[in-house]
C-alpha cells in the first residue's frame, strides 16, 4: 500500500491511499501524522487503520502533482518538531562514489571515509539482536527544510554546489511512551553542496545543512531487499544524466535495524509526537560524474516500489561576494 498528502482547496490536508493504479481518498480529514498516533493507540498497524476508516472518492494523484498541491507523505504542525537527518557510506558503492568526489584530497581524508566504509562492511550486519558498529550520521534541519514534491530546493547564496542524492528515508512517529514507530519508507532526494564537501571531508556537516524532498508516496510495510531505480537531471528538454541506483539492505554494508538503532538510541530522538525522516544513504551522485547542475535543472528520483518519481528543481540564490556576515544584536 502506498499513502500520499495533498493541499485540499480549503487548506487541509488529505491523505490518499492506492494499491495498484488507483488512489483514493481516506475517509477521514486527518493528516498522516495523526492517523499514525491513532493507530498507535488503537493497537493497530496503519494498514489495520486504513481499512477500518475506509475510502471514499478516487483522487487523480498526476493531476495533483501538476498543480503543486503534493506534500510530503508526512508533516509535523510545528515544524521544530520533524527531524531531518541521514547516514553515509552505508551502501556497498559508496566508498567508491566518496573517493571519486575526493579525488585530490589528502590521502588521510580518504583513509578515514575507507575506514569508516570497512567498519560497516565487518559490523554493520550483527547476526543477533546486538547493535552492530555505529554509521556516519548527519543532521540536516527541521521541518521547514523538508520540501514537498515538485517544489524548488534552493540552492543559498553561500553555498558553492547544490547536487543530488537519490536516498531512501524511513519516516518514524514517537508513541506516547517514546517507542519509535516506522511508517514505511519513501524516495528521497538528500540534497547536498558537495563542492565544499570536497574542499575538506570536515565541512560534511555544513554541506548537509540544505533542505531535502521527501515522496511523494509513502511505502507501508517493509522495504524490499534490493531496490532498483534511476536518478535523473533534466535541462530544458535535455536528458544530462541519468543513472541506475541500488538501495535496500542487499546493496548496504548495514541492516536498516543497526541505522535505526544509532539515530533512535539517543533519548532527545524518542520525544513523544514528534517525526523523524531519516535517509538511509546513497552510492550515485551526479557531481561524482562531473555534473555540474545550474539554476532551473529538474532532478527527478524513481523506483518502482514507491510509485510517483520525486522531481524537483532547481533554485540557485544570486552569490554575493563578499558573503555579508550574519548580524547578532545584544540584549
Amino acid at each position: 500500500m502506498l499513502l500520499s498528502q495533498f493541499r485540499t482547496r480549503d487548506g487541509g490536508v488529505q491523505v490518499v491511499a492506492r494499491d495498484g493504479a488507483e488512489a483514493f481518498a481516506l475517509a477521514s480529514d486527518l493528516p498522516l501524522r495523526e492517523l499514525a498516533l491513532q493507530a498507535i493507540e488503537q493497537g493497530r498497524t496503519l494498514t489495520e487503520l486504513v481499512a477500518a476508516t475506509g475510502l471514499k472518492e478516487p483522487v487523480d494523484l498526476a493531476r495533483l502533482y501538476a498543480e503543486g498541491r503534493l506534500l510530503p507523505p508526512i508533516l509535523h504542525p510545528d515544524p521544530a518538531h520533524l527531524h531531518l537527518t541521514g547516514t553515509g557510506l552505508t551502501h556497498l558503492g559508496s566508498a567508491s562514489t566518496r573517493a571519486t568526489m575526493h579525488a585530490g584530497a589528502k590521502a588521510q581524508d580518504e583513509t578515514d571515509s575507507m575506514k569508516m566504509f570497512r567498519l560497516g562492511i565487518e559490523g554493520g550486519k550483527p547476526a543477533d539482536d546486538r547493535a552492530g558498529v555505529q554509521p556516519e550520521w548527519f543532521y540536516k534541519g527541521q521541518g521547514d527544510a523538508l520540501i514537498p514534491p515538485g517544489s524548488p530546493l534552493d540552492q543559498p547564496a553561500f553555498a558553492e554546489d547544490g547536487g543530488e542524492e537519490p536516498e531512501i528515508a524511513g519516516i518514524y512517529v514517537i508513541g506516547p511512551d517514546g517507542a519509535p514507530f516506522r511508517l514505511g519508507f519513501a524516495l528521497a532526494n538528500e540534497f547536498s553542496d558537495h563542492v565544499m564537501e570536497r574542499r575538506n571531508y570536515l565541512y560534511l556537516a555544513h554541506s548537509k545543512l540544505r533542505p531535502a524532498a521527501v515522496g511523494p508516496e509513502l511505502l507501508v510495510g517493509e522495504l524490499p531487499a534490493s531496490v532498483e531505480g534511476v536518478s535523473r537531471i533534466r535541462r530544458g528538454n535535455e536528458t544530462i544524466f541519468e543513472q541506475p541506483f541500488l538501495s535496500g539492505e542487499a546493496n548496504m554494508s548495514h541492516s536498516l535495524a543497526n541505522l535505526e538503532h544509532h539515530h533512535f538510541k539517543y533519548a532527545g530522538f524518542r520525544r513523544p509526537g514528534d517525526v523523524h525522516v531519516h535517509m538511509f544513504g546513497t552510492a550515485t551522485l551526479s557531481f561524482a560524474a562531473g555534473v555540474q547542475t545550474r539554476d532551473g535543472d529538474v532532478f527527478e528520483i524513481e523506483a518502482a516500489p514507491f510509485g510517483l518519481p520525486l522531481r524537483n528543481p532547481l533554485r540557485v540564490a544570486v552569490p554575493v561576494s563578499p558573503e555579508p556576515r550574519t548580524e547578532i544584536r545584544a540584549l
